[in-house]
């Protein structure tokens, strides 16, 4: 079993900035797909931003591209995403998420998800 444990959400102003962070732990390994998705209010959960095992793949919501930025310690099992430029519409529950396969972590289905960190952003 992976445990997902996430940090880093918060109130920030409009423009401002917020580095989310999950770090794996159990029987998590290093080459784990990881990611990031959202639900804002009344609306589905989408896709965010997601690394492959080994780092070299990396994708984003269209939304997230110029502004977002996903990294990851693999020593730490631990992967980021920083938000700069941040607005009312990235206000989200936010979710990190792994899976040992990259496209089922993209296809919304990942097997292990985290309890979530909220992210409100004012005007």
């Amino acid at each position: 079993q992976v445990r997902l444990s996430e940090s880093g959400g918060g109130l920030v102003q409009t423009g401002g900035s917020l580095r989310l962070s999950c770090a794996a732990s159990g029987r998590a390994n290093s080459h784990l797909a990881m990611g990031w998705f959202r639900r804002a209010p009344g609306k589905e959960r989408e896709f965010v931003a997601a690394i492959g095992g080994h780092g070299r793949t990396i994708d984003y919501t269209d939304s997230a591209k110029g502004r977002f930025r996903i990294s990851k310690n693999k020593a730490a099992n631990t992967v980021y995403l920083q938000m700069d430029s941040l607005n009312s519409e990235d206000t989200a529950f936010y979710f990190c998420a792994a899976d040992r396969a990259y496209e089922t972590l993209l296809s919304g289905t990942a097997a292990y998800w985290g309890q979530g960190t909220q992210v409100t952003v004012s005007s």
